[in-house]
């Protein structure tokens, strides 16, 4: 018996979708939104309908047939901390994701607009690995601050299935190995997965500096900073998350445009993008001491993973943690669709989500 899935991918600018049939792909489109019709939309949740009906009439002008489909897989959204793996798209799920995400993403979209296609065919709708997958020990969790602990916040869809891809590939069970797995895109995040788990990982805040990532940062001249700049605490972020790293140096996030450049003689440009590939380098090696040096395979992925020189340089400095392997691409449709599959023919179980309340308060308390 063969399983169609359809998978959605909301982003900030557009819907991505796609038809599989078992593991292969068999349409996909991309759907744009404007800025300019955004703006008639004051919330996030007011964009539900819009991107709902496009969906449904994309599918319909290609003749796509949505009684075909086995299930409706979207991308998880910004719940609270969940272990990875499928989750059934239920009502708890919604109301969470509507009234008290973890934070404010397109994705926070997946799980609604799968949940509306699904209903009307009386199929089942999932999210599969959400960014905030977080399987950590406790171990990894502890800082120099008891008021602050680490968390989970990954690439997670990505890494998982890149892991799971390895393993199937050269015949191992994912439960039984030790892998890391570092995601390479506008923001670069790594993960360790130990027999089956991720006991550790590395966000982009924390470790090396991407296209437009600020990362890890001196403490006490970050302190400095925040203190005298003057500026909010949403400019802040904006300086970290969307114009730092390579952007704040090179005025580009087109890894492409570096490389001009370095070919070009610009040794400044050479300068950064070594830099970049050696806080990668650093991250796993940071990563490979949690389980002693015994790791089985380091993976690269996500779309600087198609730069040659660029995983040549990560490579030369952590092939002698494990031998590398190069998965380029996002391949978030892909992820998505596979593990939706992994349910249906029961390799894997959904897990039924329970609402929580979410903690985003200063863990310094105002006198």
């Amino acid at each position: 018996m063969s399983y169609k899935i359809l998978a959605i991918n909301p982003g900030s600018t557009s819907t991505k979708i796609a038809v599989y049939e078992d593991e292969q792909e068999v349409w996909s489109r991309s759907i744009s939104h404007s800025t300019e019709e955004l703006l008639n939309y004051p919330t996030l949740f007011d964009q539900l309908m819009m991107r709902y009906e496009k969906i449904i009439d994309t599918i319909t002008y290609h003749d796509i047939p949505l009684t075909d489909l086995s299930a409706v897989v979207g991308r998880g959204g910004m719940l609270p901390p969940v272990q990875a793996g499928t989750y059934l798209v239920n009502k708890a799920m919604l109301e969470q994701l509507e009234f008290d995400p973890v934070g404010e993403h397109a994705s926070n979209l997946g799980a609604p607009l799968a949940y509306r296609v699904a209903e009307q065919l009386s199929i089942p709708a999932y999210i599969y690995d959400p960014v905030t997958v977080d399987e950590m020990i406790d171990i990894t969790r502890v800082t120099g601050w008891k008021i602050i602990s680490r968390f989970g916040k990954c690439h997670n869809l990505n890494m998982r299935a890149a892991a799971l891809r390895y393993a199937r590939e050269n015949g191992l069970d994912y439960n039984d190995q030790n892998l890391i797995i570092s995601h390479l895109g506008g923001g670069i995040t790594s993960s360790l997965h130990s027999k089956g788990r991720i006991i550790d990982m590395i966000s982009d805040d924390e470790g090396a500096f991407a296209p437009e990532r600020a990362g890890l940062l001196p403490g006490q001249q970050l302190v400095a900073v925040c203190a005298k700049c003057g500026k909010s605490y949403e400019e802040l972020s904006r300086m970290l998350r969307r114009t730092g790293g390579m952007l704040d140096h090179l005025g580009t996030t087109d890894l492409r445009e570096v490389e001009k450049r370095i070919a070009g003689g610009d040794e400044h440009a050479e300068l950064i993008y070594e830099a970049m590939a050696l806080n990668v380098a650093k991250d796993i090696a940071r990563l490979a001491a949690v389980v002693s040096g015994e790791v089985d395979a380091i993976i690269l992925t996500g779309g600087i993973a198609y730069s040659k020189k660029f995983t040549a340089l990560v490579t030369g400095r952590v092939k002698w943690i494990a031998p590398v392997k190069i998965f380029a691409g996002e391949n978030e449709m892909e992820s998505l669709a596979h593990g939706a599959l992994r349910v249906l023919t029961g390799e894997e179980q959904a897990h039924e989500y329970a609402a929580r309340p979410v903690v985003t308060a200063c863990p310094i308390e105002k006198e």
